[in-house]
Parts: C-alpha cells; structure tokens; sequence
C-alpha cells in the first residue's frame, strides 16, 4: 500500500503561539514548565492536524524551541567549552545561550554564529566544533516525542540530521577537518537509533540534504563509512531524505548506501525520477516528493499523479510512499484562515494542512478512489482561474521589462569619480558611522499600528504619533554623534511586507506566518501577478526626516532579490522575470527619493546569496539576472548620489566577483558573529568600494563593549583601507530595545573615534 508521509510540519503554530511562549519565557513572564507546556500542545496540536489531512505517518522530533541543527547539537553535547557550565547547571538557559547569548554578572557569551539553511530564509545556528571534540547522547529528546505520538494513537517517523550533514554544516573553530570527526560522531548515532528502536520505532527519517550539493571524492567516503557502520546494527529502518534540488552526480553513491528507503525531490528537480527509478536496488522504497514544500500554490495535480504512477507501475505500492518535496516548516500552518483576502486568490493557495491533504489526494487518485475525481476536477479549476486571471497578467508590465536596454543597469560614471563627488558633497570624517536602517520597533510602536489597522487610532493620530517617533530617533543620532542618520522606519511593519503592500501585483495573509530563526517569524508577501509601483512609498518619512537635520539622511529601500526570496513567489513564469518587474518599481522610488532631496539611498539585499542555486554550475546564470537587477534599480541616479547597500548572515567569499559587480558605492555586512571572519572574501580580492564591516550582532541582547567593537574595527583595519571603512551595526536595530540600543549605539560612536583618533596619529 502507497503511504502518505511528511518530513517535517511548522513548529510556531498558526498564531504564532510558540513565538509569544518563547518572548514570555525569556521576559520571565513565564515558567520553563509553562514553555514545555505549550510547546507539547502544539506537537499535539500539529500531528493532530496532520493524521485528519490524511497522514499515514507524522513526523516527530521535528519540532524545535530555536532550531533543529542546535537541538542535534546541545543532542549530542557539541557544546561549546565557555558555554558548558551554564549548561550543565541548566540546561534550557545553555541551549538559549548557544542560540541567543547572555550577559549578566557571572556570564558575558555571545552566541553561535548563525547562518541560512540552504537557499531559504530560515537561519540555522552553526554547530561549533574542534579537533578534540568528543560526543555523547545529551537527553532523549527524539525518543521523548516519539513515545509521546505514540501515546497519541499515531505512527510517527522520528526525523533525524543525518551525521554527514550535520558535520558538514559545522564549523571548526581550529581549522580542523570537520569529517575527521565522523567515527567520533558514529557511535552516538548508533546508540539513539538502538534507543528508537527500543521504543518501537518503526522507521527513521534520517536528512542528509548536502547531498544535493557539489560532493568530491572524500565527501563520498564520508557516506559510505557512516552508512557502513549503521548497516549491521540493530536499528529501525532508514529512509535517506534528500530535498531542494536533484541528487545528480551523488545518485549512485546515495541509491549503493545500505538504507531502506530514499526520498527525492520532484518539485525542484521532477527529471530525476527515471534515473532514480533506473538505479534503485531491489526491494528500497522511494518516496517522492511532489508537492511543494516551500511555495504556497495549489499542487498541479494533474503532473504530481502522472510522476507518481510512472514510480507505481515499476515498483508497485509496497515500495512507494508519496509527500511534500521537503519540511513543510517552510510554509504557513492553514489556508482556510484567510477569509479577508480576495476568493479567488485564496482559492490558489495552499499551506501546510492543505499540502498534506494534496498528498492525500494523489494517492487516492493513484488508487482510484472515487472521491479523488472530485478533488482532481476542482484543483484543475483553480489553477484555470489563475492563469487566465486579469489579476496576474498586466501587459504594459511586459512591455515595459521587454524594453529595457544594457544602460539602465549602469551608473553614469565609474565608482573612483563617484567617490571624489560624494566626499565633496557630504564631508565626512574616516571611519563614517551609520545603522542598518530600523530602530527599535517599542511595544508601543505595534501597538499604535494595530489600533491604527483596526480603526482604534485615527489617520491624524497615528500620523502624529510617527512624526514624534521619527523626530525623537533623528534627535538621539544627532546626540550621540552618528553621521549618516535614518528616520528609523517606525511605519513599517516589515523590510519585504511595507514595499509589497504599496506594489499591485501583491496580497497578503492575516496568519501566514512561518519561521525564519528562533522566535522571529515573518508573513512573506504573496507575488500572485504583474508588478508595478502605483505611487511612490517612502519619500513622505524620507523627505520629513532630511527636513529635522543638516547632516545626510538614508533613503531605505529593500532590493528586488530580497523582495522576490522573502517572499511567496508566482510559479507560472521565470524568477528572473519577476525580479526585473520588481527591479523597476523600485527604480522608480530611487528615482523619486532623489528628487526629493535624498542623496544617500540605501538598497538591501540579504537575500542575494540566499538566492544562489545548490550547485556550481548554475551560479552564473542566477547571478548575471540577480546582479542586473540591482543595477536597474539603483542606476537612475546621479554620480554624487550615494548608493549603499547591506547582505547579512551570508558566506560571500565564493560569489565576492559578483558582490562587487554590483557596484553599490558602500556595502555593509555582516561580521561580528564570526568575529570578521567574513572580511577573509576580501583579503585575496581588493574590494574597489567602501564596506561597513558590523561591529556587534544585534540578533543577541547582549551589550558589547567600545573595546570589543574596537578590537573587530582593528581586526577590519588588516584587510581594508581606512578610507574604505564605515562602522555600524549587523543589522537593523528593530528587535531591540532602546536602553541596549542607546548604549550600543554609543559605544560603537566611539569605537569608531577611537579608531578614528588612532590612525590620524599615525599618518
């Protein structure tokens, strides 16, 4: 018989209940008992939802209080020496120290360096290993929840980080080979597998998802020694899950390990099912990944049951189990919650509940139960609807991006002439100080919009309310000494959301939230059509801050790669396409903020290296369109108009060609958490522009000192000239709060006058 399986569900819940539990616990407004409390209801909660969607198997221990690849870790006791004594005097404060870092009167830790998951916008915390490192099983928790979905009544499939992957997404703080700790690492493994198997565990979801990657010789050794030694022990089946992108030349290597069953991904890589169908031994199940695990549309039913009865009929339904492509932890929990947006719209989505149900529907089909015509007739509706829509297709958007020419994606002059304009016009000293952009985004900041949103709070109201909390932020930059100021963006609920909500061609949920690390969750804007700018979006705040001071004021923009990566894309035409549409909207708003008197713009995009494809080969293409599109939409400006832009949690050391290519004036990045670990992209490559290096991560509450943010200046200092540095923040500064950000603020002012002080005696 086919199952209907999951690899993976959304762990913070429709509303958000785990990130609330989470923010209460770490306010003290909530007990480590009451935390567990809700995170067991809402594992309850999930597998509940998944079993009525039609689920023959959930999975388990794929719930997380922060993040999986961290819950492997502190699993197998990769925990850091500074953080250990926290830890093993209280365990939930260490696993929240690896993640969050603390300070208080005996600690001061930052945390673990923190990175994204492949090419999506979940981060995942980086293990942190040595050469001496040495593994030991650290609690139950992968038995604990099995036990616990047993208890329900359900068969639940324990999930599992496989040993390679796990190691190959660490890092060695020494320099070591990350695989030479492998046989270390086995013997743990072993161990947890004998104990699900004690526990009745039938099968074992074990990801091993850099298989999909570029693996060379040595990386294969790796699989075939680990797999070796789970292969004569006594242990519940394994199914190897592989997912975003085709296992390519790692096929032979994945189907000759002795495993049980292999799980490929037929969304992002549907030509791989023959050579996999092909190269399958003998009595191995496959299961099939065939709806979308990262996307929210509705599944083409009638191209999932096709590829999943070419697998039928060659390996019959005992050996075939059908489910999404990956972890539906990508994707909102219910679509049926969004009853405000348009029916027709709604009507084209599909979140995790629904994706689950789709799966079902396949494998009714496949079995030709007659409920599944219903179903088929009704999906084949709805995706009629949508591609004939007057919603999705604009021509004149077309039009427009058709005749685009090579000169809208060039500045007029090159950046060394740039350069001498922009310092005559804005004067400022070495070592420029700015933010990233957002500041502390108060309680009483969300409030005000919520009530404002609900009608509570009058347009005047809330209007004057921005205009006070703008003028107070410009007020303590000026204060404190900072030299490129922003007006704080205190009318913005989110970097991608504000832009979308301004664009036609965008809809937006009311609980379409996911995760995108910890508690920190954001609702992605829904791409459903053609875009375009109906009127300009952020010239009004922009335009009233320059107005409050003397010194330059940044113009804030999110760029069109991070638009279209956080959000949920359309699939019926090329990325690429989509992002040029965006790429002259926003071309528009540099265009108008220029005229208004704003001449340093900044365009983020943290998502450009998040976009890059899993495999080499691919690259170039992605980054020649991605590339390009920045350029459109900075290029409409004058050479003395400074051009910023800011990439965060990202490794730019392979693409750092393309990073230059293109030719922001000032690129700020992130740095602090790997300690200018980053910086080592430009010690081989002389970047040509300026960068601002970030001086402390503002993803952790704790407060760095001046002379730590001096010592990473320093650290700067050895790679890049002094005339091209400027110092700020890692990111922006929305999920603070303002006594740790004034102190910050301050301290990093006067790093940078320190640093300042110090080469002028020199020179």
């Amino acid at each position: 018989m086919t199952l209907v399986t999951n690899l993976g569900f959304p762990r913070i819940g429709a509303k958000r209940e785990l990130k609330h539990a989470l923010e209460a616990y770490w306010r003290g407004e909530s007990s480590p008992q009451q935390l567990q409390d809700i995170a067991k209801d809402l594992r309850h909660r999930h597998w509940r939802i998944q079993r009525e969607a039609g689920a023959d198997s959930v999975p388990c221990n794929d719930f997380s209080l922060y993040d999986q690849v961290l819950d492997m870790a502190f699993l197998f006791d990769a925990i850091p020496d500074r953080y250990r004594k926290l830890a093993d005097r209280d365990p939930l404060e260490g696993y929240f120290a690896l993640a969050r870092g603390a300070q208080n009167d005996e600690f001061d830790l930052r945390a673990l360096e923190m990175t994204k998951w492949f090419d999506t916008n979940y981060h995942y915390l980086v293990p942190e290993l040595q050469s001496t490192q040495t593994f030991q099983l650290r609690g139950d928790k992968p038995v604990a929840e099995y036990l616990e979905a047993k208890a329900l009544g359900l068969e639940a499939r324990p999930v599992l980080l496989g040993p390679v992957s796990f190691l190959m997404l660490a890092k060695t703080v020494d320099g070591s080979d990350r695989l030479a700790l492998l046989d270390r690492l086995l013997p743990v493994y072993i161990e947890l597998l004998g104990r699900l198997k004690a526990a009745g565990t039938q099968w074992v979801q074990i990801d091993e998802p850099c298989l999909i990657l570029d693996q060379d010789a040595d990386d294969h050794a790796a699989y075939r020694r680990a797999y070796a030694a789970f292969a004569n022990v006594d242990r519940p089946k394994l199914v190897l899950t592989t997912y975003f992108g085709a296992l390519g030349d790692n096929l032979n290597l994945a189907v000759d390990l002795p495993v049980d069953g292999l799980h490929v991904d037929l969304v992002r890589a549907p030509d791989q099912l023959d050579a996999v169908l092909d190269a399958l031994p003998a009595e191995r199940t496959l299961s099939l990944g065939v709806v979308d695990g990262r996307n929210i549309w509705r599944t083409d039913l009638d191209r999932a049951v096709p590829l999943v009865r070419r697998a039928h009929d060659r390996l019959g339904g005992d050996r075939l189990q059908v489910a999404p492509s990956c972890s539906l932890l990508h994707v909102p929990v219910d679509a049926t919650l969004e009853t405000s947006l348009p029916s027709d719209i709604q009507s084209w989505l599909s979140f995790a509940r629904q994706k689950v149900e789709e799966v079902r529907a396949i494998v009714d089909a496949l079995n030709g139960l007659v409920s599944s015509v219903d179903t088929l007739d009704v999906a084949r509706e709805r995706r009629e609807t949508r591609s004939t829509s007057k919603r999705v297709h604009k021509p004149r958007v077309a039009e427009r991006v058709a005749s685009l020419e090579a000169s809208s994606a060039r500045r007029r002059s090159a950046y060394p002439k740039r350069r001498v304009l922009q310092e005559e016009r804005m004067r400022l000293p070495l070592f420029p100080t700015t933010t990233i952009g957002s500041f502390p985004q108060t309680h009483e900041v969300r409030e005000a919009r919520a009530k404002h949103k609900s009608g509570k709070l009058s347009d005047a109201a809330y209007d004057a309310f921005l205009v006070a909390e703008t003028e107070k932020c410009v007020r303590f930059q000026e204060e404190i000494g900072i030299d490129v100021l922003v007006h704080g963006e205190f009318e913005r609920n989110d970097m991608v959301e504000y832009f979308g909500e301004q664009l036609d061609g965008f809809a937006f949920t009311k609980n379409g939230w996911v995760q995108s690390y910890g508690s920190r969750c954001v609702k992605p804007p829904v791409i459903y059509g053609d875009v375009e700018r109906p009127a300009p979006m952020t010239v009004r705040w922009s335009q009233y801050a320059q107005s409050l001071t003397d010194k330059p004021m940044k113009g804030m923009l999110t760029g069109p790669v991070t638009v279209l990566q956080w959000s949920f894309v359309r699939d019926d035409q090329p990325r690429a396409a989509t992002c040029r549409q965006i790429a002259l909207a926003l071309r528009d708003e540099v265009i108008d903020l220029e005229r208004a008197g704003i001449r340093v713009i900044q365009i983020d995009e943290p998502a450009l290296r998040e976009g890059l494809p899993l495999r080499r080969a691919d690259w170039q293409v992605y980054l020649d369109w991605a590339v390009e599109c920045f350029r459109i939409t900075a290029s409409g400006v004058a050479d003395d108009t400074q051009i910023h832009t800011h990439m965060c949690y990202s490794e730019f050391n392979d693409i750092i060609d393309s990073v230059a290519a293109m030719d922001a004036d000032v690129i700020s990045i992130e740095t602090s958490r790997s300690r200018m670990e980053l910086l080592d992209a430009f010690v081989k490559f002389r970047y040509p522009n300026e960068i601002g290096p970030g001086v402390y991560d503002i993803h952790s509450p704790r407060v760095p000192s001046v002379d730590e943010m001096t010592e990473l200046l320093e650290k700067a200092g050895a790679v890049l000239f002094p005339e091209q540095v400027w110092v700020n923040p890692d990111c922006g500064l929305k999920t603070r709060g303002w006594p740790e950000t004034r102190t910050t603020l301050a301290a990093m002012v006067e790093a940078a006058r320190r640093l300042r002080s110090s080469v002028e005696k020199t020179t």
